[in-house]
């Protein structure tokens, strides 16, 4: 599974016009297949969901029908800068 996203993700890369948006797709798919493979299918992804208080994220992760994760692009935009924010209640 791993390795299949990495192949997709290198497949993007080599096209040489990718943006951040690009790579959407290969999460999508890994995460597809993740919840697929363990059987987790109340886990769902929604992509570019609405503008929330918080800002515009890139991904939002649902339980059921409450999201769990509703600021991956934070989270993911400091790990990408190596700048981690403090700890936050709720996350």
């Amino acid at each position: 599974m791993i390795k299949d996203y990495l192949k997709r993700m290198c497949d993007v890369a080599g096209r040489g016009d990718d943006r951040e948006e690009s790579y959407y797709s290969t999460l999508e798919k890994l995460f597809d297949e993740y919840t697929n493979s363990t059987g987790k299918l109340h886990i769902k992804l929604t992509t570019l969901p609405k503008k929330t208080e918080a800002g515009n994220p890139d991904f939002r992760v649902w339980l059921h029908c409450v999201y769990i994760i509703p600021r991956l692009e934070k989270d993911v935009e400091c790990k990408r800068n190596n700048n981690y924010p403090p700890a936050q209640e709720g996350f």
